[in-house]
């Protein structure tokens, strides 16, 4: 069904978005992480790339 997403794409858009709180957190107490940040991001591509290829 066009515009649904199924448990592991919810999932995975948890798991981003508890990434970012992470590692935002992490920015804030410890300073900045490069290779964080550009793990996130990967993860968030994932994550679109998920819904993307589940809403086609």
């Amino acid at each position: 069904m066009p515009g649904s997403t199924d448990g592991s794409t919810k999932t995975m858009g948890v798991l981003t978005l508890g990434g970012l709180v992470m590692v935002t957190a992490y920015t804030v107490a410890l300073g900045s992480n490069g290779w964080l940040w550009f793990g996130w991001v990967v993860l968030g591509l994932i994550t679109l790339a998920l819904v993307v290829m589940r809403t086609t």
